[in-house]
Order: structure tokens, then C-alpha cells, then sequence
């Protein structure tokens, strides 16, 4: 999760780059263009774009939802970290669209109102910025998030974009990685896969947690985990293994040589070159919608 621990990480890698987070936060857009350029993209040749109204249980929600010009293609429900969608996460839904697929990047804030609530994840590090997420927060229950999956999964299929006869996939980044899994219980007719990114909260006590849903879905999983969330809590990972091999889940669980925060290219601990590994094991995982 983005906390002090993960924060000291992020200041490390902040040094070794020689900037301040505010000489980082002033890059902005720019460097989240930079460092997706490197991620590699398909060929799917043009894109349509734009930004969607769902109509869900508890409001109506905003997303942009980007797709190939052409054909029909499976729907991937993305949810971004905790600092919410904005234009990191646009560019990343492009870069997928371009693998052929219809991705469908949320707003998961908004109850409190449209996106962006953050310009980059730099704000959110601010005391400004955590005050203005923690409310949105917590009105993320996880019966909100099932709520909210079953309109996303309800908006894809209505779409001409997308193929119905192709299941759907969902990837989450931060505090996004446990809502995958809710995603997936939520609809475990039509979501065939999920992609948890340094994901948060997956092992949990409660008798809801997210390791303990995997039984009740249909999906396949990558669990790709940070090392210095590894580091704090080592036994998550086994614990994930054993819950989805007793729910017989396939599942790829690996600990990557990156800290929090790593597949997100306006993040301080952005690494281009664990983000690609994760990024090309994600594409492969959704290859078999």
C-alpha cells in the first residue's frame, strides 16, 4: 500500500535520480508519455477514444474507455492506485487498446466527483492530497467495488467495441490489484482473467479477503508483487499460492526486483525495466481471453 514504508522507497529512488518531488510532480504528463513509449505497443493500428457516463448502483460513473477503430475486441476493466485515473493511466489504456483489446480505465473516486481527482501520483504524497483521498477511500467497500464491477462488466458487453463471446479481463494497480479479484467474483461468468500490479490488501484477516474469493471465480491471475512489499509481509505470497491452488486457480504469483509502485510511469519508483516484464507477462495472460 502508498504509506510511510513505501514512501521512504520512493524518496530513495527520487535521490537516485537526483530530484525533489516537486522537480518530479513538475513532470507531470510528460514523463508518464516518456516511460510508456518504452513498454512497447501492438499493432492494432488506429484508436477511438473517449470519456464514458455508467450508470452504476450508487451514482453514475465517469471512465475513458479506448479500442481499436476496428472490430471487436475483449473488454478489460482497469482500475488505477490510489491516486485515481488521470493521464498516466490513459496512456497505459492506449498501449493496451493497441494489443487489441477495449480497456475500460475507471474512476473508482467517483462518489465524490469526476476524474482527475490528482493530476499525478506525486499529489496525492502531499498533505493536501492524502486529506482529499482518504473519504473517497473509504467509501470502497468491497460491496461498493462489486457494485461498481457488475456495471463495468454491464458496459462493456453493451458496447459494439467489445466481443461478448470473448471473456473479459481486468488488471489494477495499488489499491486497484484487490479489486481485480472482487471484479472477478463479481461477474465469474464473464471475467476470465486478472492482473494484480503491486496490488494491496489481497491477504487479509478478514473473512472477505480477496485470497479467500478466488474459489468463487472463473480466472486466471497474474499476482505480480513488489519486493519491498514482499519484505514487510513475506508470507502473502504463500498464501496466495496456497489459495489458488485450492481453489485450482491457475495463477503466475511472482515477487519482481522492484519496489511499490513500479508499473506506473508517473510513480518515483517507475522501473521501465521490471515494468516491461510485468507489462509483456500481463499481454500474455490477456492473449488467452
Amino acid at each position: 500500500m502508498c504509506d510511510d514504508f513505501t514512501e521512504s522507497a520512493e524518496a530513495a529512488a527520487l535521490a537516485r535520480m537526483g530530484l525533489s518531488r516537486r522537480e518530479f510532480a513538475a513532470l507531470g504528463a510528460s514523463a508518464a508519455l516518456a516511460g510508456c513509449a518504452r513498454m512497447g505497443s501492438g499493432d492494432a493500428g488506429e484508436l477511438r477514444e473517449r470519456t464514458v457516463e455508467i450508470t452504476t448502483a450508487d451514482g453514475v460513473a465517469d471512465a475513458f474507455f479506448v479500442h481499436p477503430a476496428k472490430g471487436a475486441h475483449p473488454g478489460i476493466i482497469m482500475w488505477p492506485d490510489i491516486a485515481g485515473l488521470r493521464e498516466a493511466f490513459k496512456v497505459m489504456a492506449r498501449k493496451l487498446a493497441a494489443e487489441g483489446h477495449a480497456v475500460l480505465v475507471v474512476n473508482q473516486y467517483y462518489r465524490g466527483g469526476p476524474a482527475p481527482v490528482m493530476q499525478s501520483f506525486s499529489e496525492y504524497r502531499t498533505p493536501e492530497g492524502q486529506a482529499k483521498i482518504a473519504p473517497l477511500r473509504e467509501a470502497l467497500t468491497p460491496e461498493a467495488i462489486t457494485r461498481d464491477a457488475r456495471a463495468f462488466v454491464a458496459f462493456l458487453d453493451g458496447d459494439r467495441a467489445v466481443d461478448a463471446k470473448r471473456r473479459i479481463g481486468s488488471n489494477g494497480y495499488c489499491m486497484g490489484g484487490p479489486f481485480t479479484v472482487r471484479t472477478a467474483a463479481a461477474v465469474p461468468g464473464r471475467v476470465g482473467a486478472a492482473a494484480s500490479l503491486h496490488g494491496a490488501g489481497l491477504v487479509t484477516p478478514a473473512p472477505d479477503s480477496p485470497h479467500r474469493m478466488l474459489a468463487a471465480t472463473g480466472a486466471s491471475y497474474l499476482f505480480a508483487i513488489a519486493r519491498n512489499d514482499d519484505a514487510r509481509d513475506p508470507a502473502s505470497k504463500d498464501e496466495l499460492r496456497k489459495a489458488a491452488d485450492g481453489a485450482g486457480r491457475p495463477a503466475e504469483i511472482e515477487v519482481y526486483p522492484a519496489d511499490h509502485g513500479w508499473c506506473v510511469p508517473d510513480s518515483p519508483s517507475w522501473d521501465p525495466v521490471a515494468a516491461d516484464k510485468a507489462w509483456q507477462r500481463m499481454v500474455a495472460l490477456f492473449e488467452k481471453l
